[in-house]
């Protein structure tokens, strides 16, 4: 097998300025439990850090052994280590009221005689809403700054790429909103009889204030000595196929790629030949898929972990897995 380059211990050592740190990749391929050896590490090291899972779809909780959902939680057994399970019903929410919030108050700016029912309801029925809302959650903790290092256990890939690309999305989207807004007045103010002075526009503020928080994230996101997105896959065709896919999307994006970590890789050495069949055909269709990732990901790979004997739970695990993972 050839030597790793460059591993995730020499990647990390290389960017102490590291703070923000994804795991993404195929479902079932091992994100969380990585995103929580990660974190352990990093804890380990004496840095204050912040575990969270912007997943619907959430297992801290089971993988930890207690309850980190809907606040951030100090684990007891791990100095420096907080755990997060955001409430993706609690966010959507509050997205939604927020949205209501905005919609009244221009609808009264306008002087539209009309419920913002309706409104609402058009804007949360978009298909990217949930993402968005999680986005806004997201960008929450990162601007807080409470915490030296963020490791975030993302959903399956194609909606991590959502998730991250809100800011591009959102700034795309304001900067329309913002032109159209500008043309919309111009003409009301060429329209008016009234030479009464213009008055303030809440809505061009907060269209401004969106902006600029749509850039601040951008540039955290996309500053390659801050942000790493990691990505997870098994010895296997399908997630090795969905990363090749992501990959240059996140590079598109300008989200700087840490690398790919491999996951569940049998121990040759701990096989006999007495190994049953099933056994000595998984290690020889990973193998076979080995040798894709040293081609399609080269100089890419951090660290190659093996399949162990039991599950990932529980911190004592996590430790074991840290233990491969930073070598």
């Amino acid at each position: 097998m050839p030597a790793i380059e460059k591993s995730m211990l020499q990647f990390a050592s290389e960017k102490p300025r590291l703070k923000y740190l994804f795991f993404g990749g195929k479902g079932g391929v091992g994100k969380t439990v990585l995103a929580g050896a990660t974190a352990l590490q990093m804890a380990q090291m004496g840095r204050k850090t912040l575990l969270a899972s912007t997943n619907p779809v959430h297992s801290l909780s089971s993988m930890l052994g207690t309850s980190v959902f809907g606040k951030p939680t100090l684990l007891s057994d791990v100095p420096n280590l907080t755990a997060y399970e955001i409430d993706t019903k609690e966010t959507i929410e509050k997205s939604k009221k927020g949205i209501r919030e905005k919609i009244e108050w221009f609808l009264k700016f306008a002087d539209i005689k009309t419920r913002a029912d309706e409104f609402v309801e058009t804007a949360t029925m978009n298909p990217a809403f949930e993402e968005s809302a999680m986005f806004e959650n997201m960008i929450d903790l990162m601007f807080k700054d409470e915490y030296e290092v963020y490791v975030f256990d993302t959903a399956p890939t194609a909606n991590a790429r959502r998730l991250l690309g809100m800011s591009s999305v959102y700034s795309m989207w304001v900067n329309k909103m913002m032109e159209s807004r500008k043309e919309a007045m111009t003409l009301k103010d060429m329209l008016s009889y009234s030479r009464k002075k213009a008055q303030k526009d809440p809505l061009m503020e907060s269209l401004t204030e969106l902006r600029s928080r749509m850039e601040r994230a951008k540039v955290l996101l996309t500053d390659p000595e801050l942000t790493a997105f990691f990505f997870i896959t098994l010895p296997e065709a399908l997630p090795i196929a969905v990363i090749t896919r992501f990959i240059q999307w996140f590079h598109d994006f300008g989200i700087p790629v840490g690398g790919v970590v491999v996951n569940m890789l049998i121990d040759r050495a701990s096989v006999k030949d007495n190994a049953p069949d099933f056994v000595k055909n998984r290690m020889a269709m990973q193998a076979g898929h080995m040798e894709t990732i040293w081609k399609e990901f080269d100089g890419q790979v951090r660290a190659i972990l093996p399949l162990f004997e039991t599950e990932i739970q529980g911190t004592d695990m996590l430790k074991r897995l840290a233990a491969d993972l930073f070598v």
